[in-house]
């Protein structure tokens, strides 16, 4: 086991499928004699060369649809957008081109393609360079999501997506570049759809994704020692496709739902969540199904506005032991 930060498994995860496979190929804005804006690629024009990696205009049109365009004829690009929030400007070709090319040709035409983002708020970067868009995307049909809030997670989920036959959304937290964990010897893949109990328990279940799972992890700990609330910890790690089960086989021990979030309250992944568990597991509940998200507002870039936007270790622990009191 080798410790890698956030950043540096990226990087270690595109050269593991490049290594792998001479079709594999990376372009964006940057990536290449930079390194990337947040040094996500550093290294890897000095050891692939410039046919492989490839720097881009300040377009993301052009690279999404140069990624397509490579997809379509035998390569598997690994496209970077700088932000998330340049989704925006991207979407026809992400909705009405990517995500349906494969349905549209009778399976004919394949697009082995990965986006890369960095996503998610806590930088002070602002209302347009913090948005969190897993919910614009897993709302796509023909586009798989995922979102890695660990090292060795990111490394193995960005190599699933790489190797995938169908476009994948890749969300890389901004706030997790700098964190630090254990990476497995060799070479490492994480399958899509395997959702991760990172916490035993028995009193409740959180749900999280991305940098909310170690804000819940903490709060567990808290709620535990504090409170006496055994709360069990789910690390989502791919919205599309979701691991179901592991939600229900959870709620079905525990009896009580929670979900933390960052996208807006409004049509936010966790609204999937709870629509499921209601759907599904309605029995096994004994309290009302919640969720803890970001309020439906753009992300403020003062950092007390965004530190009180963005879901807490306070506000989960003060969510959690208010809800399960009121249940009683």
């Amino acid at each position: 086991m080798a410790e890698l930060t956030y950043r540096a498994a990226i990087a270690a995860g595109i050269a593991q499928e490049m290594e792998r496979d001479p079709s594999v190929v990376l372009i964006g804005e940057d990536v290449g004699a930079a390194g990337g804006v947040f040094k996500l690629t550093e290294g890897l024009l000095a050891r692939f060369g410039p046919e492989r990696v490839r720097d881009t205009p300040i377009s993301e049109q052009a690279i999404v649809g140069a990624a397509m365009g490579a997809a379509m004829t035998g390569l598997r690009p690994i496209a970077e957008l700088m932000f998330s929030d340049f989704f925006a400007v991207t979407w026809d070709m992400v909705v009405n081109q990517i995500a349906k090319t494969r349905y549209m040709t009778g399976g004919q035409v394949s697009i082995p393609l990965v986006l890369r983002t960095a996503n998610g708020a806590g930088l002070r970067f602002g209302a347009q360079h913090s948005q969190s868009i897993e919910n614009w995307v897993m709302a796509i049909p023909g586009l798989k999501v995922v979102a890695p809030s660990n090292p060795a997670d990111m490394l193995g989920l960005l190599a699933a997506a790489i190797r995938d036959d169908d476009p994948v959304i890749v969300c890389e937290h901004k706030a997790l570049f700098a964190s630090k964990g254990e990476v497995p010897d060799g070479e490492h893949m994480v399958p899509m759809g395997q959702a991760s109990v990172v916490r035993g328990g028995a009193d409740c279940t959180i749900v999280a994704l991305a940098a909310m799972v170690p804000k819940a992890l903490e709060a567990a700990v808290r709620l535990d020692s504090d409170h006496g609330i055994d709360a069990e910890v789910i690390d989502l790690r791919s919205l599309v496709p979701l691991d179901a089960q592991t939600i229900l086989r959870s709620v079905a021990k525990t009896s009580r739902l929670f979900t933390v979030e960052e996208n807006p309250r409004v049509g936010g992944w966790g609204a999937e969540i709870v629509s499921l568990v209601a759907d599904e597991g309605f029995y096994s509940l004994d309290a009302p199904l919640v969720r803890i998200t970001t309020p439906h507002i753009p992300i403020p870039s003062a950092a007390a506005l965004e530190d009180l936007a963005i879901p807490s270790v306070d506000r989960i622990v003060a969510t959690v032991k208010r809800r399960l009191e009121e249940a009683k």
